[in-house]
């Protein structure tokens, strides 16, 4: 039952993603159904433009003004990022760490399954739990566009998709990799959540002080986010999270190898 950790992953993860997949999409079309109230407001520009610069660049309000960019304020540069991220760093931490401290990492590890094998199915598995994630944000993204009139392509809504899957998969493994180094979900999470919140204050530092921007390009965030993320199209950045992923999975391939599941759990 253990020869395929890929598919036995992506089983045991149905419920919680079913639960997310839904919460999202009920969060998505509430703020669709605010678009109408919003777009016939008096003077809209004006008051915008009243808020202090800072705000206004780091929410991008002059771009609010159109249905993408209040997606994009309201949800895909905040709210979403953040729900993307506490999942898939969630699931990366139990994925390889979370099944060391119950004790039923050894049950694989004893298997003819290969370490490296196992690292890297479970990233395959997460992987494709954030995407179905994704998959769920745009078919909401369409649907309450076509819905409300908010005016949001289907090229658009899946790049802004896209750019959230990517940044929570990027995560995700990392979670799962120092939950394979260290064997501690709690510790997989605490090292995983300061990275993102770094490269979160990187990214926002850029857009408060011109002096940092930089630094931008080298935080995932901001490779996520650039010129969107709803409606940016397909990014040259979104190759850095791909490849930002693949380093972080590589890297992680010998963690098991060799590794003395019983003495590390007992102790």
């Amino acid at each position: 039952m253990f020869r395929n950790v890929f598919l036995k992953s992506v089983y045991d993860a149905r419920r919680g993603l079913i639960g997310w997949s839904i919460a999202i999409a009920v969060l998505v079309l509430l703020e669709c159904a605010l678009w109408p109230s919003v777009r016939d407001m008096p003077d809209l520009k004006e008051l915008y433009q009243s808020f202090p610069e800072e705000l206004r660049k780091f929410f991008n309000l002059e771009a609010m003004t159109t249905g993408a960019g209040f997606l994009n304020a309201e949800l895909f540069t905040l709210l979403l990022p953040a729900l993307f991220l506490i999942y898939g760093i969630g699931h990366g931490a139990r994925a390889l760490a979370g099944e060391e401290e119950r004790g039923t990492l050894e049950l694989l590890l004893v298997t003819p399954v290969s370490g490296s094998r196992i690292v890297l199915e479970k990233a395959l598995a997460l992987a494709v739990s954030v995407t179905a994630l994704g998959c769920a944000l745009f078919a909401a993204t369409s649907i309450g566009s076509l819905v409300f009139g908010l005016g949001v392509s289907v090229p658009e809504a899946a790049g802004g998709a896209l750019a959230l899957t990517l940044l929570g998969i990027e995560f995700g493994v990392l979670a799962l990799a120092a939950g394979a180094v260290t064997g501690r979900r709690a510790t997989a999470i605490a090292l995983t959540a300061s990275a993102a919140t770094a490269a979160y204050v990187v990214y926002a530092i850029g857009l408060i002080l011109p002096r940092f921007e930089s630094w931008q390009p080298y935080s995932p965030i901001h490779q996520a986010f650039h010129d969107g993320p709803l409606g940016a199209g397909l990014q040259l950045s979104y190759l850095w999270l791909i490849a930002g992923t693949v380093a972080v999975v590589l890297c992680a391939l010998p963690a098991l190898d060799g590794r003395d599941i019983s003495t590390a759990h007992a102790g």
